[in-house]
């Protein structure tokens, strides 16, 4: 990214998690199996509740944004895994996996100069685009923050 749009380019890292935040994939490497279903005690979560609530929560933003028939999902059922734990190694994978594309989709999205951050998104209620890519790079940042505790709680964290 130039430095003729340094907002473009200052989302993107903020996005990437250049700035205050970890990564996801430094978030989620290198976990156990074993660990991935596991609530450690005191804490709400596992490590599969936080990735797929990333999951869902950034995929739901990005059609928000990119969709005209947008439907809003219900809070918090439609956020939240029902289960503390992935049905499989495949479902872990691809959970990463779809973070990963709609990660980039997102992305691509606040470098896209065609794209007025500040306009109003058609079909909400007052939110502009840049709004909506603030809210991703919050949003991730806070609970890849919550995945690291609870990683240290499950001593899978160096």
């Amino acid at each position: 990214m130039s430095q003729s749009d340094p907002l473009r380019a200052q989302l993107a890292s903020m996005l990437d998690g250049h700035d205050a935040h970890i990564t996801f994939d430094k978030a989620v490497a290198d976990l156990s199996p074993a660990l991935r279903g596991r609530r450690p005690d005191g804490l709400p979560y596992s490590p599969w509740q936080l990735v797929e609530h990333l999951r869902i929560s950034q995929g739901d933003i990005l059609d928000f944004c990119r969709n005209p028939k947008y439907v809003e999902r219900h809070w918090p059922d439609d956020y939240w895994p029902k289960t503390d734990a992935p049905s499989s190694e495949r479902a872990w994978d691809a959970s990463l996996a779809e973070f990963r594309s709609d990660f980039e989709a997102m992305k691509q999205l606040a470098l896209d100069r065609s794209i007025d951050l500040f306009a109003k998104i058609p079909h909400g209620s007052g939110q502009t685009y840049l709004r909506e890519i603030l809210l991703v790079a919050e949003h991730n940042s806070y609970h890849l923050g919550q995945l690291v505790v609870v990683r240290r709680q499950l001593g899978a964290w160096s």
